[in-house]
């Protein structure tokens, strides 16, 4: 997959599949419509694929900054290492809550750039990414808080 830029209109299949499925399973708008304004976001967003170890599909420049990583590396990386070996029990049960309840709002945890920088995630949503026929094609994450530890 490329990297998001005007030549592939900023990914905008995946763009979309966030946007909608946020207002489908959340019943509210996404802070931005478009899939260049979601690419140069002031905020995070990373969905990842259904596969039994997931792997990270988007990430914008903000949560590539964030997490210290070029797309290249991004879109290839399992999603569980933006956390640490000791954090991952968390996360996993954040997710089986998601699944259970269709969404999670205001979660906290703590995660990990590529330099092994750590830092605390707070009020994130997660979400399904579901397509137009109700299939689900991943999870998504979205999130402008956080701390540096």
């Amino acid at each position: 997959m490329k990297e998001p830029s005007a030549a592939n209109a900023f990914q905008a299949e995946q763009a979309r599949l966030i946007v909608t499925s946020y207002q489908h399973v959340l019943g509210e708008a996404f802070p931005v419509a478009e899939a260049e304004e979601l690419y140069h976001a002031p905020f995070a967003v990373l969905s990842h694929n259904t596969d039994a170890d997931p792997v990270l599909t988007y990430g914008n420049l903000f949560a590539q900054e964030l997490f210290e990583v070029r797309w290249g590396d991004l879109v290839t990386m399992h999603s569980k290492n933006t956390a640490e070996q000791m954090h991952r029990n968390k996360r996993n049960r954040m997710f089986e809550t998601m699944r259970s309840q269709g969404y999670i709002r205001n979660y906290q945890g703590v995660r990990i750039s590529a330099s092994g920088k750590r830092f605390e995630i707070q009020n994130a949503t997660i979400w399904p990414l579901l397509d137009t026929e109700g299939k689900k094609q991943g999870e998504a994450a979205f999130f402008a808080d956080f701390h540096r530890l």
